[in-house]
C-alpha cells in the first residue's frame, strides 16, 4: 500500500513539474474563452428563444430535435466557459477541483452531444433523399425524441461515473503550482478510467466522422447521376441544395473537432515530461477551435431548419404587422375605389363615344 501511494506521489510530482502554463499564455486563454463565451451565449440564447419560447408552437420534425439539443448542448458549453476562465485566473486547489470534477466533466459532455446530433442531423437528411416521397421509421419526431433521450442519459451516465469515482479516488495535490492540468489530481484508478474514456470518446468521433464523409460522398454521387440524366429537373436542384448543406456540416465538424481529436488521444497515452509541456499547449489550442463550435453551429440551424428561417422572417416583420394591418383594409379598399373609378370612366367614355357616334 505504502509503495502504490508512493508512485502515486511521484507521479502527481512529475506532472506537477512538467506541464506549467506561464502567465502570458494564461491571459490569452481567458481572453479568448471570454470572447467565444459572450458571442456563444448571445447566439445559442437566440436560437433556443426562437425555438423553445416562440409564440404559436408548431409540431416539430425530427430534424428540428436534433437541432433543439445541438443548440442545447452549445449552449451549456458556453456556460462551461466561465469555469474554464476561472481555472486560468486561480490556480488554487478548491477552483482545481470544481474545474476538474464538474466544470470540464460538463465541458466534454456537451460537447460529445454536439458531434452526436451532428452526425443524427447528416444521418436524418440523408434519409430525406433515400426516401423522398416517404418518411422512414427513423425520422419520425418520436424516433428522434426516443434517440435523444437515450443520448442524454447515456453521456450523463459516463460522465456521472467519472466525477464520482473522481471524489472518491482524488488525493491531495503534492505542491501548489501554476499548473492547469487536471492529471494532478487523479489516481491511478481514475487515469486507467480516463484512458477508457478517451478511447471511447474517439471511437465516437471516428464513427460520426466516416458518416458524415459517406453520406456527404453518397449525397454527390447522386447528384452526378441525376444531373446527367435531367441537369434541369427539380430533383437535381434539391440534390444541389442537401450538397451545399451537407459540405457545411461535414466543414464545421472538420474544422472544429478533427484537430482536437489527433492530439487528445495521444496526449491521453503518451504523456511524457520531454513532450508534456508541448503535448499540453497543442491540446489547449485544439480545445481553442473546437469551442467555435458554439459560434459556428447557427450557421447549421440557419441552413438546415427552415422553421428557423421562418421564425427569423417573422421576427424582423413582427414589428411591423400590426402596423400594416390596418392598412391593407385601407388598400383593399382603395383598390375597389380605383376599380370603380375605372369602372366609371370606362362607362363615361362610352357614353361618350356613343353621343360621338349619334352626332355622326
Amino acid at each position: 500500500m505504502g509503495v502504490n501511494q508512493s508512485s502515486s506521489v511521484s507521479n502527481q510530482t512529475n506532472l506537477t513539474v512538467c506541464v506549467q502554463v506561464d502567465t502570458s499564455a494564461q491571459v490569452f486563454f481567458m481572453v479568448y474563452y471570454s470572447l467565444v463565451f459572450l458571442v456563444g451565449l448571445f447566439l445559442n440564447g437566440f436560437t433556443l428563444k426562437v425555438y423553445f419560447c416562440r409564440a404559436q408552437q408548431q409540431a416539430s420534425s425530427s430534424v428540428t430535435i436534433y437541432l433543439k439539443n445541438m443548440a442545447a448542448a452549445d449552449f451549456f458549453i458556453s456556460l462551461c466557459l466561465p469555469i474554464r476562465i476561472a481555472h486560468y485566473a486561480d490556480s488554487s486547489i478548491i477552483v482545481s477541483r470544481i474545474y476538474c470534477n464538474f466544470g470540464a466533466s460538463a465541458f466534454y459532455l456537451n460537447m460529445y452531444a454536439s458531434i452526436l446530433f451532428m452526425g443524427y442531423i447528416a444521418g436524418n437528411r440523408y434519409l430525406k433523399i433515400v426516401h423522398p416521397l416517404g418518411t422512414h421509421i427513423l425520422q419520425t419526431a418520436r424516433a428522434a425524441h426516443i434517440t435523444s433521450t437515450v443520448t442524454w442519459v447515456f453521456l450523463l451516465a459516463i460522465t456521472g461515473t467519472y466525477i464520482t469515482l473522481s471524489l472518491v479516488t482524488q488525493g491531495e495535490p503534492t505542491s501548489r503550482s501554476s499548473t492547469v492540468s487536471c492529471d494532478v489530481l487523479h489516481s491511478e484508478q481514475l487515469r486507467v478510467f480516463y484512458k477508457v474514456i478517451h478511447t471511447f470518446s474517439a471511437a465516437i468521433f471516428l464513427l460520426v466522422l466516416v458518416s458524415l464523409i459517406f453520406f456527404y460522398h453518397s449525397t454527390s454521387r447522386r447528384l452526378s447521376l441525376a444531373l446527367q440524366k435531367q441537369p434541369m429537373s427539380s430533383g437535381s436542384k434539391k440534390l444541389t441544395k442537401s450538397r451545399r448543406n451537407m459540405l457545411v456540416l461535414v466543414s464545421v465538424f472538420c474544422v472544429c473537432f478533427v484537430p482536437y481529436h489527433l492530439v487528445r488521444l495521444p496526449y491521453a497515452f503518451l504523456k511524457r515530461c520531454t513532450w508534456g509541456q508541448a503535448f499540453f499547449y497543442l491540446k489547449e489550442l485544439t480545445i481553442m477551435v473546437s469551442v467555435l463550435n458554439v459560434c459556428l453551429d447557427p450557421l447549421i440551424y440557419f441552413i438546415f431548419c427552415k422553421a428557423f428561417r421562418m421564425q427569423l422572417n417573422l421576427r424582423r416583420v413582427f414589428s411591423t404587422t400590426q402596423v400594416t394591418g390596418q392598412p391593407d383594409k385601407t388598400e383593399r379598399r382603395s383598390s375597389d375605389g380605383r376599380m370603380s373609378t375605372i369602372r366609371v370612366n370606362r362607362k363615361t367614355s362610352l357614353s361618350m363615344t356613343t353621343k360621338q357616334l349619334s352626332v355622326l
